[in-house]
């Protein structure tokens, strides 16, 4: 199991930074022949990045569309980032003091990132527009995520590992040395689904987090009486 695992997640992180930075190359080659920014827009530069850190952050659109959409979906991205920003200590010998500080921050935030995924399923569920338009993977990443942050909670409250043990394993994975990981069925299941998403990621809804710096609805200014557009 120590090979086995040390293999597969060497083999994702490599499939999700190849991936990425494909799509990522793809999206800033691929052209925008008109100019199309969502209106109203910002009609300068200056405009346009402080629309991006508004959308990036407070996801400003969806606020302005659906209120209890929104409140669901911007839980759930919040509440990922604090997991995510307190997993980093798992690679760390000596954790950042940020990451240590947040650390209380990010064990509840996994009861809100559950919440808010509960609420996004039940959406795709109950409302008749949107179950139309969802395909089997949109269903099976949020139920994916779910389970990985069920089986999270799982270890944290009832079958708590060796985590002493699991951040000494990552760290030598990051020098290419395979140590012994203290297993539970828990951290298994949490592990494969993990190692699942990043190998998928490149390939699925999910690239909306990098795709929407490059959307022309979110990244053009909306000056066409002021300047001629010329087609990137």
């Amino acid at each position: 199991m120590n090979l086995f695992f040390a293999i597969t997640f060497w083999f994702a992180t490599a499939v999700i930074t190849l991936g990425l930075a494909f799509k990522v190359r793809q999206y800033w080659k691929t052209e925008a022949p008109l100019l199309i920014p969502t209106t109203p827009a910002p009609t300068t530069q200056r405009g346009v990045v402080l629309r991006m850190i508004r959308e990036v952050t407070l996801f400003e659109s969806l606020f302005k569309a659906n209120k209890w959409i929104w409140l669901f979906g911007w839980m759930f991205h919040f509440s990922l980032l604090l997991v995510l920003a307190r997993h980093v200590r798992y690679f760390q010998e000596q954790p950042w003091f940020w990451v240590t500080l947040i650390q209380p921050f990010g064990k509840y935030a996994a009861y809100t990132m559950i919440l808010g995924l509960a609420g996004l399923l039940l959406r795709r569920i109950v409302v008749d527009r949107i179950r139309y338009i969802s395909s089997p993977s949109d269903f099976l990443m949020l139920i994916m995520l779910l389970v990985i942050g069920f089986s999270g909670l799982i270890m944290q409250l009832f079958d708590r590992p060796d985590i002493v043990g699991i951040q000494n394993y990552f760290v030598n994975l990051t020098s290419f040395n395979v140590v012994d990981l203290p297993i539970n069925t828990a951290l298994v299941v949490h592990l494969l689904l993990v190692a699942f998403l990043l190998i998928i990621f490149p390939f699925s809804k999910l690239l909306h987090a990098p795709g929407i710096f490059f959307s022309p609805t979110r990244n053009q200014a909306d000056n066409a009486r002021e300047k001629r557009y010329q087609a990137r």
